[in-house]
């Protein structure tokens, strides 16, 4: 999923997406950590650099769209722009919201969101500068729909707003009503496999069930109308998986809707 966010960063008709829109994109990659280190110490200096490099660019007055691998990126991306009440609307086939006490898969990133609302790795995460664990109820999680029982029975117990499945449209505009009621601005993040996995397969974890393209770009436009979004990013492309092309084209739709949503 790494190749993906290379692919994504050099990929010349998404950059003339995100130009039709109005806007002069540069990308630049955050420099590699030493692989004799852990995958857990390398995730997060990582995660690290990023909210360095999005803080910079945020004070500059860009609008900073990540492009990674991972989901855990998300911690980067929010500690950098953590001026104000933010909050998060979340696409994705999965919670990501384990911790490490109930995780079974041993997956470090499918506990981005857990992490992110302030559950788990707590020496790790205060590393990272600026840092503020998100409210439970400050977030929307819309598309999920593949989950184990134990990470079904988590969910439901929290304050975080699901969306199941193919997200009803209704549904997202009321949850995204009453978030605007409590915070300033939102982290837009989008897990390519929160898309339908039998219109476009984005990685080995694809599901059915999801949005499709075209209704993923109309929900993202939807949150841009009525959210101030402060950053973006777009997860878990896996090239390898994606044989037609189908999930390529969808990123540059979602980044294009992205980047008309928040143009200056």
């Amino acid at each position: 999923m790494g190749s993906g966010a290379h692919l994504l960063l050099t990929d010349e008709p998404l950059c003339r997406c995100i130009e039709a829109e109005g806007w002069y994109p540069s990308g630049e990659q955050i420099e590699a950590v030493d692989e004799s280190r852990g995958e857990i110490a390398r995730v997060m200096e990582l995660v690290r650099r990023l909210a360095d490099r999005v803080r910079t660019a945020t004070n500059e007055g860009a609008f900073p769209l990540v492009l990674a691998g991972g989901c855990n990126s998300s911690l980067g991306t929010t500690a950098g722009i953590t001026a104000g009440e933010v909050g998060v609307v979340w696409f994705d086939a999965h919670a990501d919201f384990d911790d490490p006490d109930e995780n079974v898969s041993g997956f470090f990133d499918v506990m981005g969101l857990a992490m992110l609302t302030g559950r788990g790795w707590r020496a790790q995460r205060e590393t990272i500068p600026g840092h503020v664990p998100i409210p439970e109820r400050n977030v929307i999680l819309a598309g999920v729909r593949d989950l184990e029982g134990y990470q079904r029975e988590r969910l439901e117990a929290s304050e975080v707003v699901s969306i199941p499945g193919a997200v009803d449209l209704t549904q997202l505009e009321a949850a995204i009503g009453d978030l605007a009621r409590r915070v300033t601005r939102v982290y837009l993040h989008f897990d390519l496999d929160s898309i339908d996995g039998g219109e476009a397969r984005a990685n080995e974890y694809a599901a059915a069930g999801g949005p499709s393209t075209e209704h993923a770009v109309e929900c993202v436009r939807l949150v841009c109308d009525r959210l101030p979004v402060a950053a973006g990013a777009l997860t878990a492309y896996d090239p390898a998986f994606d044989e037609d092309g189908r999930t390529l084209a969808a990123a540059r739709a979602i980044t294009q809707a992205i980047a008309r949503g928040v143009r200056p």
